[in-house]
């Protein structure tokens, strides 16, 4: 029986388009890595979806003298073009918005509250009042009380990661009127984080394996105590809360949210015919779950999200959360609302995907924050991607067929011919064992090595003069270059997916490298070579 996996990836909050930073922090490595598993023959479930809830979008729609409804489809249909425009295929993008969603947040709502996790308090939320609502935590700004980070928002410090409550802010102010808050006491619906520390600590004492910056601020953070945390809001776009007399509130969305991971597996599985399928995923803990998040998110994914999980018992608690930072522009962090850096839309006007997901892959912020540069961009892509690969497959593809040759594969093959195989083997083992273990920056370094073993052992065979005086070395040289052409192209496919199953069909006939596994394709002999045109284009970016 094939190895099950659950892979699951940050919902982005349908407000605005998306940006390289939410490609590199989170959904380019969590591709990578499903499209790796699955030619290593696991049977993956890859879930993401839209965050709709929430006032931020209520104000886009005010703004825009529309419904919330509206801004949510608006962006849920251009982050689902966007993913599709990138090669970031999920099983199921979901919606917060979906009905069958409330079902499952019901559920757990009110799972967790017969169990006494959930508990009415009253708490001070920030009020404004020259536009007489209650605000959310994200809109009240001022000085992180921890690290002094001045525009520390009120649920959480971009800087040094902590959450937090709005009144813990030093000088807070609105963002939206500018004024300072007023702070007014509501009832609300509080998870009793405190009531679970010990069941985390005990999660948490077994994931020594978590990247050190994820593990090491959860536990930092657990450690200091946790406190119980408001559920619910004063809002009127979001999760109803599922009991009287609460029709003013709604379920906050750091909680609901978190709950579209199971609401997203289980409308799949009903969409494919197959209702209980989900559940292989969830009530099986041999199985692992991948949550792949950005910086951001950590506390929500390594400490609430195993909370509500455990307090609602039967579930699977996540395996592995590999975090990423932050990739910067120009020295700050890419964002969305302060326009800063590029879009992936914008750049894939200038670019091509394939060279944009290359690049992207090479500078992944797995353990420290990255920054993007155009002139590395053109670099990096000319010479490696375009130079040492796409180069190397036009020319050996360009010899076969010029000459008429038909390649077969040789009854033995010299001493130097079987170092290089056995390297070949050898790397791919180095590659395969490091995107096992997560490290999706280093596999594509291994690749790149080899693409430079590749361009090596060509040049040093020289076929142009072999075809003149030994046919049978000929054939066992250009067999050689074929599966080393042959390893390079596999292995590039989890990272640059579209160009690689391209390339792949101009060595291998009609064989797809999508839905077959390393074991198969690598096992691959007979050669059926179709000169293609040169793989990829060089990139030419007006550079300041």
């Amino acid at each position: 029986m094939r190895e099950k996996i659950l892979v699951n990836c940050a919902l982005p909050y349908a407000n605005g388009p998306l940006h390289l930073g939410h490609i590199a922090g989170a959904y380019l490595g969590a591709d990578i890595f499903v499209r790796f598993n699955r030619l290593n023959n696991k049977e993956v479930l890859f879930i993401s979806g839209s965050d709709e809830y929430g006032t931020p979008i209520t104000i886009s729609a005010e703004k825009n003298h529309v419904k919330p409804q509206e801004i949510a489809d608006k962006y849920y249909r251009e982050h689902t073009e966007t993913f599709k425009n990138i090669d970031i295929l999920f099983d199921k993008f979901t919606r917060t918005t979906d009905p069958e969603h409330e079902k499952d947040v019901n559920d757990f709502f009110l799972n967790l509250y017969d169990k006494k996790y959930l508990e009415k308090r009253y708490m001070v939320s920030p009020f404004c009042k020259k536009l007489n609502k209650f605000m959310p935590d994200r809109y009240i700004e001022g000085e992180c009380p921890y690290c002094g980070y001045r525009e520390a928002r009120g649920d959480q410090c971009d800087n040094c990661g902590r959450t937090l409550d709005p009144i813990e802010l030093i000088n807070p102010i609105c963002k939206l009127s500018n004024e300072k808050p007023e702070f007014k006491v509501t009832v609300h619906f509080f998870l009793r984080l405190d009531l679970l520390q010990d069941k985390l600590i005990d999660y948490l004492d077994k994931k020594n394996f978590w990247k050190n910056n994820v593990l090491g601020f959860t536990k930092n953070f657990v450690n200091e105590g946790l406190k119980p945390r408001a559920i619910t809001r004063d809002l009127d776009w979001g999760v109803k809360i599922p009991l009287n007399d609460y029709k003013d509130k709604r379920i906050y969305v750091w909680f609901e949210a978190l709950i579209g991971y199971i609401t997203g597996a289980r409308t799949y599985s009903m969409e494919i015919n197959k209702p209980d399928y989900w559940k292989e995923f969830y009530f099986n803990n041999e199985i692992k779950s991948y949550y792949f998040i950005g910086k951001d998110n950590i506390p929500f994914h390594t400490i609430i999200w195993p909370a509500m999980l455990i307090a609602h018992e039967d579930y699977n608690l996540p395996y592995n959360v590999p975090a990423n930072e932050y990739l910067r522009f120009e020295g700050e962090q890419f964002s969305k609302s302060r326009g800063i850096g590029y879009t992936v839309n914008e750049m894939l006007k200038i670019v091509d995907k394939n060279s944009l997901r290359y690049y992207m892959t090479s500078i992944l912020p797995e353990t420290g924050d990255s920054d993007f540069s155009l002139r590395e961009f053109q670099e990096k892509v000319n010479s490696e991607l375009i130079d040492k690969y796409g180069n190397y497959i036009y020319r050996l593809e360009s010899f076969i067929d010029k000459n008429k040759l038909n390649v077969v594969k040789p009854e033995k093959l010299d001493d130097d011919d079987e170092d290089i195989i056995n390297t070949l083997k050898n790397k791919f083992n180095d590659y395969r064992n490091d995107l096992n273990n997560l490290h999706i920056k280093r596999g594509l370094s291994i690749w790149l090595e080899l693409a430079m073993v590749a361009n090596n052992y060509f040049n040093e065979s020289a076929p142009w003069k072999l075809i003149k005086n030994d046919m049978n070395k000929l054939n066992a040289k250009l067999f050689v270059s074929l599966k080393i052409a042959e390893y390079l192209t596999v292995m590039l496919y989890p990272y640059v997916p579209s160009a690689s199953e391209s390339v792949w069909l101009t060595l291998a006939g009609d064989i797809p490298i999508e839905n077959n596994s390393f074991d198969s394709l690598l096992s691959i002999d007979n050669f059926n070579v179709k000169k293609g045109n040169p793989p990829f284009s060089k990139i030419d970016l007006v550079l300041l």
